[in-house]
């Protein structure tokens, strides 16, 4: 497992938003939201499994995490385990708190498309 060093771990952690482009549509990018613990960055789709972007990596393949005028190559991986899901909810409550749509990203029907993301 590859990890993003201490720089990138922390501007993931502050930007609000990123956008990602998968392999399988390099033309379209998706503006998503991501979270950080532990030296883990997490991503969900609020669409659940019917995520266009989400359907692409669950399929395989990598995508670019787009955000401040960088643009790192990652892969996805199932982040399955009830651990890594419950911290990834606890993070997008704490980060994302202010917005109404915030408990959009913790329902149950989504919880299933936690993401780890790793660099590539």
């Amino acid at each position: 497992m590859a990890n993003f060093d201490e720089e990138r771990l922390r501007a993931l952690a502050e930007i609000e938003e990123v956008a990602i482009r998968t392999e399988k549509h390099p033309q379209s990018a998706v503006v998503i939201w991501v979270v950080v613990d532990g030296g883990e960055v997490f991503i969900r789709s609020v669409k659940g499994a019917k995520g266009r972007w989400y359907k692409d990596l669950a399929a395989g393949g990598r995508a670019s995490l787009e955000f401040s005028g960088l643009s790192l190559a990652v892969e996805a991986v199932p982040a399955a385990d009830e651990r890594s899901i419950a911290r990834a909810s606890r993070q997008y409550l704490a980060k994302y708190r202010a917005s109404p749509y915030a408990e959009a990203m913790v329902r149950e029907e989504v919880l299933a498309t936690t993401l780890r993301v790793e660099p590539c």
